[in-house]
């Protein structure tokens, strides 16, 4: 499989239309959700090695790649709307929700409304659903101005420990994506989305969840994930990618593709339907009389 070999569809709700990015075939489907100032193709790379077994379906979540931009700010809940409405749109009936930072706590919005064919999900160094700490507005200004030339965004790939681990051509999508982020996009993560409380969601998960952590990522590490994530998710296991900052679906997608490939293998398999019990056509006793 290739990026050739994609299948753009939308997918439109009350407030936006989604682009939506698919790629092969097989159950359960994998619905990937991006970080803030990724899009769908920051996941190509896992879905083409995914695809031969899976069908992969990944969202441009608001006002960022070719989806439409809100018309104001919004809110983990709107994204988690947007998620679902994608979900039902393609009829998924079973399928697994991979959500990366930002759209890790999406997943966990989701999954806490128990959507009917949800069979696990698989959280990649996501931010917590309640902040680990204050965010102070020093902290808040830098991200406000992250993404708006390309010496910052390069910059902040430093910060996350993601520079070293992502070549020239991905270097150049990550700010190409960043800053094609809409400004409501861009400026509701730090504004509104990264401060909320969305642990009440946490009570509801009831399917398996994976959680991934990279070794030298510094804004969401292994010690925080295990403290703030595992630890509020009932059952929830926490395993460690090697050489990796914090974009890890694009420094390390076999590793990736890998761990969750093993995941779906451990997962139950959803109960088969109910055979259908033969109902007698009219008449049908006397027609054989």
């Amino acid at each position: 499989m290739s990026i050739h070999d994609m299948k753009m569809t939308s997918v439109t709700t009350e407030a936006v239309t989604l682009n939506v990015e698919e790629e092969g075939s097989g159950a359960p489907a994998l619905v990937f959700v991006h970080y803030w100032g990724g899009s769908a193709r920051t996941w190509t790379a896992v879905m083409d090695r995914l695809a031969s077994t899976n069908r992969c379906v990944a969202i441009d979540q608001r006002g960022w790649g070719r989806s439409e931009a809100p018309a104001s700010d919004c809110a983990i809940r709107d994204l988690a709307d947007d998620a679902l409405a994608v979900i039902a749109a393609l009829e998924l009936d079973d399928y697994l929700l991979v959500g990366h930072s930002m759209g890790g706590k999406v997943a966990q919005v989701v999954a806490g409304d128990r959507p009917a064919g949800l069979r696990g999900v698989v959280l990649i160094a996501p931010a917590p659903a309640a902040p680990a700490a204050p965010i102070t507005d020093e902290f808040r200004e830098q991200l406000l101005g992250a993404y708006l030339t390309r010496d910052g965004v390069l910059e902040g790939l430093e910060i996350v420990g993601s520079y070293e681990g992502l070549s020239p051509e991905l270097r150049e999508q990550v700010v190409s994506d960043s800053m094609a982020g809409a400004p409501q996009a861009r400026e509701a993560w730090p504004n509104t989305m990264i401060s909320e409380d969305v642990s009440s969601a946490l009570a509801g998960i009831d399917v398996p969840v994976l959680v991934l952590g990279a070794d030298h990522d510094p804004i969401e590490p292994v010690s925080l994930l295990a403290e703030h994530v595992v630890a509020r998710i009932a059952g929830a296991a926490l395993e460690v990618i090697s050489d990796s900052g914090h974009l890890i679906p694009l420094e390390q997608p076999q590793q990736v593709a890998d761990r969750i490939t093993a995941f779906v293998d451990r997962l139950p398999q959803p109960p088969l339907p109910a055979p259908r019990r033969a109902v007698p056509r009219p008449n049908q006793q006397e027609a054989t009389e």
